[in-house]
């Protein structure tokens, strides 16, 4: 029965129901309530005029609710780049001592109430603005055969339980097609304190990939103690080889089994965090872009580190047909660098001072106009000026004295 068909019956009923006396009555109220399937208070109510429908939500008003409140949190979710309630609340300490520098002054109360605010609350409250704010969602790995069977294969990262192990993989800039020459990306990811950093390279050469991973080991604030890839040729190849274990202190080289892509997959994740969602799927094929898209990583890196929490699995169990999942507390990769021990204490001071020189707005506001520039390169198929801030494209070719001089 309709809504509308409902509705004409219990009408017609009411007349029946004024009139009748009580016997009759309870006969009605029985056949009303079987006919719509009624509870028998509900139906008195309709029958005698006394129902009105409730008119918005009862009881008490949000905590939440404020104008102010929704709309700061709005803010805070889209410029950290719509981090979910469970990360967005750690977080929220790191980006609110910069919010006032950039936007209107908060009350004491609305900052009070940002700070103490749940997980569940801020999904609740950021529902509505997730509906208008979607997120937008080719392998190019070739096998490299010469030293496959050299270099072990590496499964499972339950022995690793300090930083300085890093997984490695590359990103295609294609555009949908692998033919002729275009950018790639590599993604270094550390396993336990999950610190990342990305570099921009043409063509994944073997020599151009070895002089970046040197790059960005200067950069990392821990030493290399392991490094893991895939079976490209861009990895296994003897120029890395020669790189990690000719040194006093060889590190440990591993490659993940083919066709395996879960043996790697705290880097294969942040392809997607760290690439992707920066870069899209759009074709880089112009070489001048690498010096930008390098500048553009260092500072994206900088506020994914120190300024976006992450989960870490800590197990992982399977019942039945499911997988359980436990996760440790959203945390950055900064304060998980922090609580390793692993840092002395110059390098976890000069990682404090970094930190607090840092503004994650204005790296957002930087990221923004690179981007733009980098747009506005792949239209016009300009070059980078001269003198620009960024990361060179190519380094100098490294001798074997300076190979055994890296930490």
């Amino acid at each position: 029965m309709s809504c509308e068909t409902r509705m004409e019956y219990i009408a017609v009923q009411k007349r029946r129901y004024r009139r009748a006396e009580k016997a009759y009555k309870t006969r009605l109220l029985d056949e009303v309530c079987a006919v719509c399937g009624y509870d028998r208070k509900h139906a008195t109510k309709l029958l005698n005029d006394s129902f009105t429908p409730s008119r918005g939500k009862r009881g008490r008003k949000g905590e939440y609710d404020s104008a102010e409140l929704r709309k700061t949190l709005k803010t805070l979710w889209l410029r950290s780049g719509q981090l979910c309630g469970k990360r967005l609340k750690p977080a929220m300490p790191h980006w609110l001592k910069h919010y006032e520098k950039h936007y209107e002054p908060l009350s004491t109360e609305c900052r009070e109430k940002l700070l103490r605010i749940s997980p569940a609350s801020i999904d609740r409250v950021l529902k509505p603005f997730k509906a208008q704010y979607q997120r937008r969602r080719n392998t190019g790995t070739k096998p490299g055969s010469l030293l496959k069977n050299q270099i072990p294969i590496r499964t499972s990262t339950e022995d690793i339980d300090r930083p300085g192990y890093l997984e490695a993989d590359t990103v295609a800039h294609c555009g949908g097609s692998m033919s002729g020459d275009f950018i790639w990306s590599i993604t270094y990811t550390d396993i336990i304190s999950t610190w990342t950093v990305t570099r921009a390279v043409w063509n994944k050469g073997a020599e151009g990939v070895m002089h970046q991973t040197h790059d960005v080991e200067n950069k990392l604030p821990f030493a290399i103690l392991g490094f893991d890839c895939d079976n490209g040729s861009e990895f296994l190849n003897h120029h890395l080889t020669r790189y990690f274990l000719q040194r006093k202190q060889p590190v440990c080289f591993t490659r993940s089994r083919p066709y395996h892509k879960n043996d790697n997959a705290h880097v294969e994740q942040k392809n997607w965090t760290h690439v992707r969602e920066l870069l899209g799927y759009d074709r880089l094929d112009n070489p001048a872009m690498i010096r930008e898209l390098n500048a553009l990583y260092r500072d994206w890196e900088r506020l994914n580190n120190f300024f976006k929490p992450s989960f870490k699995l800590k197990s992982k169990v399977r019942v039945k047909s499911r997988y359980k999942k436990k996760y440790d507390a959203p945390a950055t990769p900064f304060d998980r660098l922090k609580v390793s021990g692993i840092l002395g204490e110059q390098q976890e001071a000069a990682l404090q001072r970094e930190y607090e020189t840092l503004d994650p707005f204005e790296l957002g506001n930087r990221i923004q106009r690179r981007r733009r520039k980098i747009e506005k390169m792949k239209k016009t198929g300009e070059s980078a000026a001269v003198g620009e801030p960024g990361f060179p494209d190519c380094l100098p070719t490294l001798t074997t004295p300076e190979l055994e001089g890296t930490h």
